[in-house]
């Protein structure tokens, strides 16, 4: 393959492009928030995104490399096709399951944070437990993406893997760096457009190459191989459902999903850009599938691919970028190359800068340094971001499985995470004593049904297993799933348990050793030093929203706009009386 030096051009045309745009952004709200909420204007923007910018950075956190790869990989695989292209439906579903139920409750209690409610009900420790599969879910992620576009660049224009992926992490974190949530929302803009426009430009080229049959026949009927609509037989349909499971509401507990959400201007606006993300998720995939049937639909011995086709050859994961070089004219590959470059770059800035604000905020202030200033937690969060940006690239250039390390942390934050923030935003009466049970329940069910990604064999064998070629164990149980409804139970169970044991006088006070359910009781005794030394973060130690943003201050801090939940802390209840 020749190195094609226009593709190069366009490529650093590009970067330059988005790293002008970012700069600009964060020159353009440099001012924004006052000297004590810097650190707050660049996690969720100042609380002023708009329905246009918010809806764009939302839909394109969502639409990255992986998504786009993969749906076209899907569509192509004989063995899956259509039918197992599950991402576009599940992630949509997510987003308006987050909108229904979890984006009110998080936005009108002002929380900056997703482990925030987390560190407020069951303390800081607890907080920094649930951190751990949130952060290995964000790095692993970018890790994945950043890996998936080095090898895409070097299948169209022919250079470094390692050069590319180096390249492309370093202005994804620059711009992180300079402009916080302001740059990553407004650099989305222009990557989605770059994506819905270069994908939708190349697929008309690729339609109408000689080598490709119509995709409307292929879709139903065998010609190169299986059709590309594909089917779920009655052996897999609960691997189906547990796939799916995992898509949809494990799709929900990211931080990437939720500082959007916090960051919206009101409580409303946060549903409605779930809502519009979740249309934008369903209208971006249908490119990628088009790109999947054409590549199902293709006689490669007829193209420059040559012989054999690409999933012999165990290429199936590139067939988008490989459609876009062997059926495309060379200035549309290019386009299309654009395309994939934004998908990841607006994916994996959004990560980083997620990882870094729970880290700086969660992990740092509110753990170890209650009272450091605002200049102080803007300079870690920096530091944090060049950190997981280094190693995210680190990652992508030397793990041999960051996809299977990435699919095993998404199931961790469905297993750990979702059941947990279940019960601290709708189970009233849940402490860190069924928190901690939970989250061991979950972590031990999770590794004991194996992993095939990491040659993980399983200890525990459910209903409908069998053994591949490769002497792996696979499990047709849907064990995710049911790990994380154990957790979720176990959850509930243990925290009524000790409820009740203390409560009763079963066990005394001082075996209350995480002050979970005893001390929650006489807070109002306690003095606001007190409070802050105490292992439970509290009500006023959280970020309140900017009045402007909120019509009372019993709005801002209360939950009635959704389920009519009203926290029982002290501070609530003065509020509400005033």
């Amino acid at each position: 393959m020749a190195f094609h030096v226009e593709g190069l051009v366009a490529i650093i045309v590009f970067y330059l492009a988005i790293l002008a745009v970012g700069i600009w952004a964060a020159w353009k709200t440099k001012n924004t928030g006052s000297d004590g909420d810097r650190s707050e204007a660049i996690i969720v923007g100042g609380r002023d995104i708009g329905l246009l910018v918010g809806g764009f950075t939302m839909t394109a956190t969502w639409v990255g490399g992986g998504y786009i790869n993969g749906t076209a990989e899907a569509v192509y695989v004989p063995d899956y096709g259509l039918a197992w292209a599950q991402a576009p439906i599940g992630y949509s579903l997510s987003l308006i399951l987050g909108g229904l139920f979890f984006a009110k409750p998080m936005r009108s209690k002002g929380y900056v944070t997703m482990l925030d409610p987390f560190q407020q009900t069951y303390g800081k420790r607890m907080g920094g437990l649930l951190f751990i599969p949130a952060l290995m879910g964000e790095m692993f992620w970018a890790a994945a993406i950043f890996s998936a576009l080095g090898a895409t660049i070097s299948v169209i224009i022919d250079i470094n893997v390692n050069i590319s992926v180096v390249v492309s992490a370093l202005i994804a974190t620059m711009y992180t760096l300079v402009g916080g949530l302001y740059s990553v929302a407004y650099t989305d803009v222009v990557q989605l457009f770059c994506i819905f426009l270069g994908l939708w430009i190349s697929v008309p080229f690729a339609l109408s190459h000689p080598a490709v049959t119509d995709i409307g026949l292929t879709a139903v009927h065998q010609v190169y191989q299986a059709p590309w609509l594909g089917s779920v037989n009655s052996l897999d349909i609960y691997t189906w459902l547990d796939n799916f499971f995992l898509l949809t509401l494990g799709g929900i507990p990211w931080q990437a999903y939720f500082q959007r959400v916090l960051s919206s201007s009101s409580a409303t606006y946060a549903q409605v850009l779930s809502f519009l993300a979740a249309f934008g998720c369903i209208v971006m995939a249908i490119p990628a599938v088009l790109i999947g049937a054409i590549g199902a639909s293709t006689a490669w011995n007829q193209t420059e691919y040559g012989v054999p086709d690409p999933k012999t050859k165990k290429e199936a994961d590139m067939i988008l970028p490989i459609v876009l070089q062997y059926l495309c004219p060379v200035y549309i590959s290019f386009f299309g190359l654009g395309a994939v470059s934004a998908a990841v770059m607006s994916s994996a800035d959004s990560s980083i800068l997620s990882a870094s604000s729970m880290f700086a905020r969660n992990i740092y202030q509110l753990s170890f340094r209650q009272n450091a200033s605002d200049r102080e937690i803007v300079w870690v969060m920096r530091i944090t971001v060049l950190l997981f940006g280094a190693s995210a690239t680190a990652m992508a250039l030397l793990a041999s499985s960051v996809y299977g390390l990435w699919y095993l942390s998404s199931d961790l934050v469905y297993i750990i995470i979702f059941p947990q923030l279940l019960c601290v935003l709708f189970i009233k009466g849940t402490n860190t004593y069924g928190a901690i049970a939970g989250y061991l329940f979950g972590l031990v069910l999770r590794i004991t049904g194996g992993e095939p990604y990491l040659y993980l064999q399983p200890l525990i064998f459910y209903p409908g297993w069998y053994q591949d070629d490769n002497n792996l164990y696979i499990q047709r149980f849907p064990f995710k799933t049911l790990s994380m409804l154990t957790a979720f139970a176990t959850n509930v169970i243990v925290s009524y348990l000790a409820k009740y044991l203390f409560e009763s006088g079963t066990l005394p006070p001082k075996l209350d050793f995480l002050d979970a359910v005893v001390a929650r009781y006489s807070r109002e005794h306690m003095d606001k030093a007190t409070l802050v030394k105490s292992d439970n973060i509290v009500l006023n130690e959280l970020a309140p929203v900017n009045p402007r943003h909120s019509q009372t201050l019993s709005s801002t801090f209360t939950n009635k706009e959704a389920f009519n939940y009203v926290d029982s802390s002290p501070e609530l209840s003065n509020t509400e009386d005033n």
